[in-house]
């Protein structure tokens, strides 16, 4: 509905006042800042002149008083950069409530603006600004600190605001706000993903702000805001859970790249970025052993360039059942250890039988490499005063007289010759394959094994740091790394999130992320199905792909069809293609199936096009312009237009529709695709 020439000049004149108070504020602080600064100068000097004058306790005193001056100090530095975002448009919404306290106006923005001690804009996080997410116009209700605020919703306003005026301005009566929705949907995309706090929608509200449930698991198909919810969740838990930084909030990514991509998130929401891993980096501090660790993409590439003989061997690795056969294992590995002599040196004698007292009895509660540990400790503390280089130099005798061996590459190499393996797997490993395990690099699907096998042998130790774990396409981890990172991360709170019909795992696949639960006790599972990304046509292709019937499309019909080719002068063909696609989209992607056909294509056009840009699994940069990419690097990532190109020998099968469908689920616009059958 639009406003009324008065009501859109009191608007304007709100908006002035706002960026005048605004700018002032900005100023103020800038000199706070500038004079604090002088300020800390002066102090060092102060404490380097009088450095020999001062007693320790004084010393102290005044240390403890600048360390709060300063930690105020960064406060106001934080805030003055959100200010400063801000200061050319400043809100984005407004609502009319009436509650008990009277009907008052609430201006929503990225950060909070104060006057008097009464709020000009409220942060987009603050209790009172969920009912412009939450609620249509009629009875409302909030959840404040002191509990549930009751009242009616009069109106809702948004507003486009650049460069201090106002571009658009309307109200709105339903939770949708779909003028605003619709216009940021048509809009072409850049090379960061984008924050999304003028079109939050309901059933994202619910998972952003959900601070009840200790663990979060989201099933939402390809489009429905997964990644944004999950980095807007963490911008309102940095907000909503006292002392909690970005420094205790850890996000897995699946590659380098979509962690490029998504960086510029949270800085625009005013929050620093935070940890940032891949499961192969993270799974490098539990592993001394191997020098390197294959990464995930580089493990899913070998089954999709074909390049993979023991298929059926890692996907029984990758299998929740290979978890029970690991345990038998090292339980009976465990129970046969013995020590087949005593200690008898010229430092020091031990009796064996007290030996294995201590190892079968007194510490048989413990893994087995704990009891080694504790019985070093022990016998140092009674023969050398606790001297803790004795108890390394004990450990390595023990590692001497224990019947078996100690060495933990040896270990899991023998895991798969063991009794336990072979009546599970039905078969036995050749020799060279597992040969391999010897190599100084270890294969990701090792890798989690590996450190699987590691925790039931010894205490991997524990990381009390991390409060918040992020983990995006959470359908392509299996149950095994799961079980470790809630092994490994104590403290930690889980929000997980992923769509299981864009499984990019060959081998491991759930039937719902439900399943998850089994992991996470007393987790919400929460659904989205709504897809704000493509358009009605692509959509209707990409259902047709994996005989889908239950996604809900968001975007307006935009009539652009998905077109199919077969190549006939594929230089030509393409480079037709993307001077059409250029005229009208800021982004486009060349997606292959494999980095063999991607490779080919950029050697093909890179003379053509001086922008064009090849992603591979070890790139790290991102640019959305005009790039070529493999489908299971292009996971997580969007784009205007999309050529889906295959060779004509190397279309995408049945069981490979599940990348297919990622790699069609990409493009929000225009959508061609080469060589591929109608699957």
């Amino acid at each position: 509905m639009n406003l009324s020439e008065e009501e859109f000049k009191k608007e304007k004149e709100h908006l002035e006042l706002t960026i005048k108070l605004l700018r002032s504020q900005i100023s103020s602080l800038a000199q706070d800042l500038y004079d604090n600064e002088e300020k800390q100068q002066e102090f060092k000097k102060f404490i380097w002149d009088t450095r020999s004058e001062l007693d320790p306790t004084e010393m102290k005193t005044i240390m403890s008083n600048n360390n709060k001056e300063i930690e105020d100090l960064e406060v106001k530095a934080k805030y003055y950069m959100k200010l400063y975002k801000i200061q050319n448009s400043p809100y984005f919404a407004k609502i009319v409530f009436e509650s008990d306290e009277g009907t008052n106006e609430y201006y929503i923005g990225l950060t909070y603006l104060t006057k008097d001690d009464e709020n000009i804009i409220y942060d987009w996080r603050a209790p009172i600004s969920s009912i412009f997410y939450d609620n249509e116009i009629g009875e409302a209700s909030y959840e404040a600190p002191g509990g549930i605020i009751k009242g009616y919703l009069h109106n809702k306003r948004q507003f486009t605001i650049e460069d201090a005026k106002i571009k658009r301005v309307f109200d709105s009566s339903i939770n949708v706000q779909d003028e605003v929705l619709q216009e940021v949907l048509a809009s072409k995309t850049n090379d960061y993903m984008k924050n999304i706090v003028n079109t939050i929608q309901s059933e994202q509200n619910q998972i952003i702000r959900n601070v009840k449930d200790k663990n979060l698991i989201v099933q939402g198909i390809a489009g429905s805001g997964k990644t944004s919810v999950a980095l807007h969740r963490i911008a309102f838990l940095l907000y909503k859970i006292k002392n909690l930084t970005s420094d205790k909030v850890l996000i897995f990514a699946p590659n380098q790249v979509f962690s490029e991509y998504i960086s510029n998130v949270l800085p625009e929401l005013g929050e620093e970025n935070t940890k940032e891993t891949t499961f192969s980096d993270f799974l490098e501090t539990y592993i001394k052993e191997y020098k390197s660790i294959e990464s995930f993409t580089s493990f899913i590439e070998r089954y999709y360039k074909y390049e993979e003989a023991y298929t059926d061997l890692i996907k029984f690795k990758q299998s929740n059942e290979i978890l029970g056969v690991m345990e038998e294992y090292i339980k009976n590995l465990s129970n046969k250890a013995y020590f087949k002599d005593g200690i008898l040196n010229r430092d020091l004698y031990i009796e064996k039988d007290k030996l294995n007292y201590y190892l079968k009895e007194r510490y048989s509660s413990l893994p087995l490499f704990e009891r080694l540990d504790e019985i070093s400790l022990k016998i140092s503390e009674m023969e050398f005063r606790g001297n803790k280089t004795k108890a390394k130099q004990v450990r390595k005798w023990l590692n001497e007289i224990l019947n078996i061996e100690t060495d933990m590459k040896v270990i899991y190499k023998n895991f798969y010759k063991s009794d336990e393996f072979i009546n599970a797997y039905h078969k036995e490993i050749p020799e060279s394959y597992l040969n391999k395990l010897n190599d100084k690099n270890i294969s990701f699907e090792d890798a989690c094994l590996f450190v699987y096998m590691k925790s039931l042998l010894t205490f991997l130790g524990n990381d009390y740091t991390i409060e918040q774990t992020i983990i995006d396409e959470a359908q392509d981890y299996n149950i095994l790394q799961y079980i470790l990172l809630k092994k490994i991360l104590k403290k930690s709170k889980f929000t997980i999130l992923g769509d299981i019909n864009q499984t990019i795992n060959p081998y491991y696949q759930y039937n719902s992320l439900e399943e998850l639960k089994n992991v996470f006790d007393g987790a919400n599972y929460i659904e989205l199905n709504k897809t704000y990304r493509s358009s009605p046509e692509i959509i209707e292709h990409t259902n047709k792909i994996l005989g889908l019937k239950l996604v809900s499309a968001i975007r307006r019909d935009v009539n652009i069809p998905v077109i199919f080719k077969e190549e006939n002068d594929l230089k030509q063909d393409l480079m037709s293609d993307i001077n059409e696609l250029l005229k009208d989209n800021k982004s486009i992607a060349i997606i292959t199936k494999n980095d063999i056909e991607a490779t080919k294509i950029y050697k093909l056009l890179v003379y053509d096009f001086k922008d064009l840009v090849l992603m591979r699994n070890n790139s790290n940069k991102f640019s959305r312009k005009l790039v070529v990419i493999p489908s299971y690097m292009a996971k997580g990532l969007e784009f205007d237009a999309t050529i889906i190109y295959t060779e004509k020998d190397n279309k995408y099968t049945k069981k490979e529709r599940y990348l297919y469908y990622v790699a069609c689920t990409r493009s929000q616009h225009h959508l061609i695709i080469y060589n591929q059958d109608k699957l």
